[in-house]
């Protein structure tokens, strides 16, 4: 029997790059998948890929910039699957210049840091009825750089690209430093990882300057997305990590994360902020 026969998994992000190669990752090794893509077409294209194999494949669309979509995904995933044995948050870009969404928020901090909280939130109930069951939440090397501003999470006193994405990356393990904590002795584990730089469409979208004459030359020294969702793979399946939870990994081994992500009370806090931020009733940490 494949590792992961039965098992059902949700990929956001999964059309294309690391996400399209975790989701080929997890089908190959018997899991159902769920691939979220904001564009139906290129899901469905991608989806077909993943069939080519052998996989099993859905297909969901939500542009999660959206808090409105977020939840009518989430809504969407419960009805059509009775189980949820790993959540793997994989969303996530980069952009040079603000960007507002439709709630009001700052893009980079809506799409890598509220729409994967929103999302695991509202898919909460599913995984622990699945238990044992895995939140992995993608960050980045990043997160070394990054701080929580939270006198301006939103980059409305001053914006730069690079900051906010750095910002957005050590939220991702804050988060998922929280969410363990929280889910301690569920049955639900809750790890975030470093994929590693590596060669997709990241960024492309409104690189900036830098990234645009520095990527042609860092390019060749990149990881193939393959390799770069090696550790979400395992993170996801592997039984040498099913109690292990509330990590920092890179390269399928635990890794130190930022003394700034191990700070438990600004973790706490980013939770609370998270959740008025994305209309969830604030609670006690329980």
């Amino acid at each position: 029997m494949s590792a992961m026969s039965g098992r059902t998994v949700l990929v956001t992000g999964g059309t294309g790059g690391i996400g399209l190669a975790t989701a080929a990752g997890l089908a190959g090794l018997g899991a159902r998948v769920g691939i979220v893509g904001r564009d139906r077409a290129r899901a469905e294209a991608a989806a077909e890929r993943v069939r080519a194999t052998g996989g099993r494949v859905d297909v969901f669309t939500a542009d999660v910039s959206s808090q409105r979509e977020v939840r009518r995904l989430a809504q969407e995933v419960l009805a059509a699957y009775a189980r949820l044995d790993v959540l793997v948050n994989n969303v996530g870009g980069f952009w040079a210049t603000q960007h507002t969404t439709e709630d009001g928020l700052e893009r980079t901090f809506a799409i890598n840091h509220l729409a994967p909280f929103l999302l695991t939130n509202l898919l909460l109930p599913r995984l622990r009825a699945s238990a044992p069951a895995r939140v992995v939440t993608v960050s980045s090397g990043a997160q070394a750089m990054g701080r929580i501003d939270f006198d301006d999470l939103q980059g409305e006193r001053s914006y730069s690209g690079q900051r906010a994405y750095n910002q957005s990356k050590l939220a991702n393990v804050m988060f998922t430093y929280e969410l363990a904590r929280r889910l301690e002795r569920s049955g639900v584990t809750a790890n975030t990882l470093h994929p590693g730089v590596v060669r997709t469409g990241f960024g492309q979208e409104d690189s900036g300057g830098w990234m645009r004459v520095m990527l042609p030359l860092v390019r060749p020294f990149m990881k193939s997305p393959a390799r770069g969702a090696e550790t979400s793979v395992y993170l996801a399946s592997s039984p040498d990590v099913a109690d292990v939870s509330g990590r920092y990994f890179a390269n399928s081994r635990p890794r130190s994360s930022s003394r700034a992500s191990r700070d438990a009370a600004a973790a706490a806090r980013l939770w609370q902020v998270s959740m008025d931020l994305v209309g969830l009733p604030v609670d006690d940490g329980a």
